[in-house]
């Protein structure tokens, strides 16, 4: 086979060995994620962006107020980064017909969409993000695991072209 088969097999290959779990597998997880119950009220979350390789680039704090309103979990995000700027994300989020979720923001293009199952949320979505007066449009890989009636863990990855350029963990605590 010549090289270039071979290389673009592999590539293939690579790629197909990036899909995202099963969200199914998380069904018996205990405790059972509502969506909507978990962010009706405050809930604050710290967090960090690291880059492809690792490394720590950002740490932030959000105070995210959460309420339903006509069917719909609106989602008021406030962000406070460790450089001391801040920014604001507004999520809507509506449950599907098929039992999933729907998400749009003013940075999110065109919608997310969301499957919970067991304790577990599974986000897919294109974010587009601003990085030195450049848009670039990341695919987001976006995971959230409730731990306990408060504490809520959150692993997101970030892919432009297919290739990872960073991620995203945060920890929620739910007040009161």
């Amino acid at each position: 086979m010549p090289r270039f088969l071979t290389a673009l097999c592999a590539a293939l290959l690579l790629v197909a060995g990036c899909s995202s779990v099963d969200p199914a597998v998380y069904r018996s997880e205990k405790p059972a994620l509502d969506l909507y119950r978990y962010f009706d009220g405050t809930v604050d979350a710290w967090g960090h962006f690291a880059d492809r390789s690792g490394t720590v680039v950002k740490r932030f704090k959000v105070e995210i107020r959460g309420r339903v309103e006509n069917g719909a979990l609106v989602l008021d995000e406030a962000f406070r980064y460790s450089d001391g700027t801040a920014s604001r994300r507004v999520w809507t989020i509506t449950r599907s017909a098929d039992g999933g979720y729907r998400g749009t923001a003013a940075d999110v293009v065109g919608e997310a969409q969301g499957v919970v199952s067991g304790n577990a949320l599974h986000w897919a979505y294109v974010l587009a993000l601003e990085v030195d007066g450049t848009t670039w449009n990341l695919e987001v890989d976006d995971w959230m695991y409730l731990q306990d009636a408060q504490v809520m863990l959150n692993k997101s990855v970030m892919r432009k072209f297919g290739f990872r350029v960073g991620e995203v963990i945060l920890a929620f605590r739910r007040r009161g």
